[in-house]
């Protein structure tokens, strides 16, 4: 008797109370016909859900074979409940959706044909934010996965050879990674939130071939209740995030560790710090402290050599390299209007 073939991609869902998303989400991710998606497996990891989700998992996966759930005794957060649904995939590739957001149409197709293209250690796909209205706009940065004018995309390619694309979002569902690879890396998702920025890294820098998907395949639904939109001095774990990071990067990790990696991972740590203190969301008495420790990491990880960027972003990474705490804060209004005029410009799209 022959064993069933692996599948080609395993899907990863951490579900943790998100009732209210999770059936569109399983309906994306599946599809209406089973047959249509053999090379499909997806493993949900129920991360002690109060609100019924875990329910709506098991009354799908009594219909739907290749969906598999897995329930936690204790909430323990999306980090490591992508560690066990990694730990029991069997696909040569895992994609970690989140269970509140959707795939787009046709989004398995096309991942499915550009893996077996490519043979890929990492796929970035391009994506859509979704806000509450049904209304989309365009992800930051979505022309850095494009092939440049007049010239073919190459099958693939590293981090050397296009050290922007680590200004594309620090996300895991943002990217398909390549199993035995991503194992091999020996990197885990922390507990805890910006768990996804030392997994993200390592695989960019790792990679000996990332595959870009210039098509739209993933809808980001960003919500007010999430982990992320949360106040909270949980906030202060990017430091860590990006500690990890550094080391990894000292340690001479992968293809890519060169002058112009380091340079600008070391412009995307700085801007993911600003975006997070801009954000509201580290609480009001801990903003200065929070600020201090980016211009001590400013000093820390600078690299020989770095010019900071021009305008109103290079004044910005001054203040923060001077612990200028007082005109940043009378800068930030003027940054933020730079970035809402910027957004507005940008095309919004209705779905549904």
């Amino acid at each position: 008797m022959t064993r069933p073939a692996a599948p080609l991609i395993s899907v990863v869902l951490p579900v943790g109370d998100v009732a209210e998303f999770l059936p569109a989400c399983l309906d994306t991710v599946l599809g209406p016909d089973p047959a249509g998606q053999a090379g499909l497996e997806v493993i949900a990891v129920d991360d002690a859900s109060r609100d019924g989700s875990g329910g709506i998992l098991d009354r799908r996966g009594g219909q739907d074979p290749r969906l598999r759930v897995i329930h936690l005794a204790e909430n323990g957060g999306p980090g490591p409940a992508r560690m066990r649904g990694l730990a029991e995939a069997t696909g040569t590739y895992v994609w970690f959706v989140d269970p509140d957001d959707l795939l787009a149409d046709g989004a398995l197709v096309a991942v499915t044909a550009e893996l077996t293209r490519g043979r890929p250690d990492v796929l970035l796909i391009d994506y859509l934010i979704l806000g509450s209205s049904g209304q989309t706009r365009p992800s930051p940065g979505a022309a850095l996965q494009a092939a440049p004018p007049g010239a073919a995309a190459p099958a693939t390619l590293t981090l050397a050879d296009r050290p922007a694309l680590v200004d594309r979002t620090m996300t895991v569902w943002s990217k398909v990674f390549r199993r035995e690879f991503l194992l091999g890396l020996g990197v885990c998702f922390p507990p805890g939130i910006h768990e996804d920025v030392p997994v993200s890294c390592a695989a960019l820098l790792g990679a000996q071939r990332i595959a870009l998907l210039d098509r739209i395949c993933y809808l980001y639904r960003r919500r007010r209740r999430s982990f992320l939109a949360t106040v909270s001095m949980d906030h202060f774990s990017i430091f860590s995030s990006y500690e990890q990071v550094f080391a990894r990067l000292d340690a001479g990790a992968g293809p890519a560790a060169g002058a112009g990696v380091r340079a600008a991972l070391f412009g995307r740590a700085i801007e993911h710090y600003s975006t997070v203190l801009a954000s509201g969301l580290v609480p009001r008495r801990a903003r200065r402290s929070f600020f201090r420790r980016m211009a001590a990491d400013y000093r820390r990880y600078r690299p020989p050599g770095y010019r900071r960027p021009p305008g109103l972003r290079g004044l910005k990474f001054a203040l923060i390299e001077r612990d200028a705490y007082p005109a940043y804060m009378v800068l930030g209004p003027l940054n933020n209007a730079r970035v809402a005029v910027t957004r507005a410009r940008r095309p919004t799209i209705r779905t549904g």
